[in-house]
């Protein structure tokens, strides 16, 4: 490589410390000069790139304008959050309200849903969203902030289960509930049912409740997404309240719109299946039997 001047070899070197790619990646070539080749983050342009996948799961690792988000199933993937990125936080469950947010509310240990933008194997986050609660969790987890004891361990345990790592809890019982179309109040059948697993989890050592809600393939995505989260709210709370469930034996609920359906979305009856709440009872392998 021939350098034309040691100010731009400098500048050189310093984008190469600045951003390492791992190898395999095209080198960059600088603009205006063509006889410098640098290794380094290429600069992303939205406008040259085609949608790439949705991407869900934790934040596991962060360097510099990069990401690591693993997910459920233990695959990750590296994406770039750059100035055009959109970063946002939702009450979810308890709140409709919406923050816009910087780069530096992307915690590690934060659950996370992002949108991309693909270019080659280059993923270019178009809008990162979380959950205020998450949020406040992974905050806490990191500032170390003086909460009480029993506050903090309960959070952290919640943080933990959103993702929702069923290879280490033992399923002891799953009940599912059911809604009306379109909606998320309890039949007096679902109050009965629900207060009876409650019931049931109360006599099993070291139990705890994972609520998921779901919804059938009508709808756009986000009405489904919401309307799953107020369902699953609908039956958190009257676990909590109702059936005197204990919230630090819960963990942190999710809603998963018309994923993962239970029956067939092409006939009423199959619909009728896929519009529940499932409610599993569950024990950490690591303590089941003592």
């Amino acid at each position: 490589m021939r350098i034309l001047s040691h100010r731009v070899a400098r500048l050189a070197l310093v984008a190469m410390i600045a951003a390492p790619l791992p190898a395999g990646l095209a080198a960059q070539q600088a603009a205006g000069e063509p006889n410098i080749v640098v290794e380094g983050q290429p600069i992303l342009d939205p406008a040259t790139m085609t949608k790439g996948p949705e991407v869900k799961g934790v934040i596991s690792a962060r360097s510099g304008d990069r990401i690591r988000v693993t997910s459920p199933d233990g695959s990750s993937a590296i994406i770039t959050v750059n100035e055009t990125t959109k970063i946002r936080s939702g009450g979810g469950l308890f709140d409709g309200s919406r923050t816009q947010l910087g780069r530096d509310a992307l915690l590690n240990g934060l659950p996370v849903t992002v949108k991309t933008l693909q270019a080659g194997e280059t993923l270019l986050a178009s809008q990162v969203s979380f959950k205020s609660g998450d949020y406040k969790t992974a905050s806490m987890i990191r500032t170390g902030t003086a909460q009480q004891f029993a506050e903090q361990t309960a959070a952290t345990e919640a943080l933990r289960g959103r993702m929702a790592d069923i290879d280490k809890y033992n399923i002891k019982g799953t009940t599912n509930v059911y809604f009306d179309t379109g909606k998320w109040a309890l039949s007096p059948q679902a109050k009965v049912e629900l207060c009876a697993t409650a019931a049931q989890a109360e006599a099993t050592n070291n139990a705890l409740m994972l609520v998921v809600g779901y919804t059938d393939s009508d709808g756009s995505d986000e009405f489904n997404q919401a309307l799953s989260e107020k369902r699953a709210s609908a039956v958190i709370n009257y676990l909590q309240q109702d059936c005197r469930w204990k919230p630090y034996r819960m963990l942190t609920p999710t809603g998963m719109a018309e994923s993962d359906p239970a029956a067939d979305n092409s006939t009423p009856e199959g619909k009728a299946q896929n519009r529940r709440v499932a409610v599993n009872v569950l024990v950490s392998k690591s303590i089941d039997g003592i």
